[in-house]
C-alpha cells in the first residue's frame, strides 16, 4: 500500500488549505492516480485496521441495487447512518420510505433511468458484455447522475468504473473515477471495495484479477485528521493479505457475507477519527 501512504505524504506536504461544505476545512491536491497489482496481494491497508466486513456489507448493498439503509444495518454496517439522519436529508423530509437513502450507488448501477422512464441494469450489461464481447471499450458502470443528485442523501463520491479484459493472459482490470476523496477515512475503503469487485467480476466471467486503478479528483485530508495521519505514517507496513471467494459462486448477486474472506491479514491497531457530514 505504498501508493496510498505516498499520497498521504503528498497531501500533507503539497496540499492547499481550503474551506469545504462540512465546515471542518481540508488540505487538498487535485488529480492523482493509484494502482495496485492484485496478483501481488490484496490491497488492504496494514498501517491501521481496515473494517473489511463493513466494506463488504456496503459493496453487497450496492450490488443488490437497494436504497434501504436497513439492508446495511442488518449486516452491522452503519457508515451511512449519519448521512441518512442529516438535516439536509431526513430533516428535509426527502426519504420516500423509512430508511430510504435515495437513488444512490446501487440504484444507479442496477436501475439507471432512461428518458422514457425505463430502467437500465448497468451491472448486468457489463457482465453480459464481458462474456460476449470482452474487447468492447464501453464496459462502464456509472453512479453519478446529474439529474438525480437532489434525490440522493449523498451524491456519489466514486462516480463510476470501467473494466478492461486482457484477452491474451485472461486477466480483468478495473479503473474507478472518484470526484472527492476523504483520504484518511475513505480511500482505503474504496480501494478494497473495488478490489473485491474486480475479484468477483473476474470469477464470474472466467478471468484472473489483474489491476485495480483509481483516478482521483479532489484528494483531501480533513483538518481534524492531521494527527491521525501522522500516527499512521509513523507505522511500518506489513505484508499484504490475500482474498478468498467461494469458488461455487457464478453470479454477482449470489455472493453473501460468508462467501468473501480476507486471509492472513496482519495490521496495526485502528486509528479513530471523526467523519465530516
Amino acid at each position: 500500500m505504498k501508493a496510498y501512504l505516498d499520497l498521504l505524504r503528498d497531501v500533507i506536504e503539497q496540499g492547499v488549505d481550503m474551506q469545504d461544505r462540512t465546515g471542518v476545512g481540508t488540505r487538498s491536491v487535485f488529480g492523482r492516480m493509484v494502482r495496485f497489482d492484485l496478483q501481488a496481494g490484496f490491497p488492504a491497508l496494514t498501517t491501521k485496521r481496515l473494517a473489511f466486513k463493513t466494506m463488504l456489507a456496503e459493496l453487497l448493498f450496492f450490488i443488490s441495487g437497494s436504497s434501504d439503509i436497513h439492508d446495511l444495518q442488518k449486516n452491522n454496517c452503519h457508515i451511512w447512518d449519519a448521512n441518512y439522519e442529516a438535516d439536509y436529508w431526513k430533516g428535509a423530509g426527502k426519504p420516500r420510505f423509512d430508511g430510504d437513502l435515495g437513488r444512490v450507488y446501487g440504484v444507479q448501477w442496477r436501475n439507471w433511468l432512461r428518458p422514457d422512464g425505463a430502467g437500465v441494469d448497468q451491472l448486468q450489461n457489463l457482465v453480459d458484455t464481458l462474456n460476449s464481447n470482452p474487447t468492447d471499450r464501453r464496459m462502464l458502470v456509472w453512479a453519478y447522475n446529474p439529474g438525480e443528485t437532489d434525490q440522493q442523501c449523498l451524491p456519489p463520491c466514486h462516480m463510476g468504473f470501467q473494466v478492461y479484459a486482457n484477452t491474451r493472459d485472461r486477466t480483468l482490470s478495473l479503473m474507478w473515477s472518484q470526484r472527492s476523496i476523504d483520504l484518511f477515512l475513505g480511500l482505503s475503503f474504496n480501494i478494497a471495495s473495488y478490489a473485491v469487485l474486480t475479484h468477483m467480476l473476474a470469477q464470474v466471467c472466467g478471468y484472473r484479477p489483474g489491476e485495480v486503478v483509481g483516478s482521483l479528483g479532489n484528494v483531501h485530508i480533513y483538518n481534524n485528521h492531521f494527527d491521525a495521519v501522522q500516527e499512521q505514517l509513523a507505522r511500518e507496513p506489513k505484508a499484504l493479505p490475500s482474498l478468498w471467494l467461494n469458488p461455487e459462486i457464478t453470479r454477482l448477486e449470489d455472493f453473501t457475507m460468508d462467501d468473501v474472506r480476507l486471509l492472513d491479514y496482519e495490521h496495526h491497531p485502528a486509528i479513530k477519527a471523526p467523519m465530516a457530514v
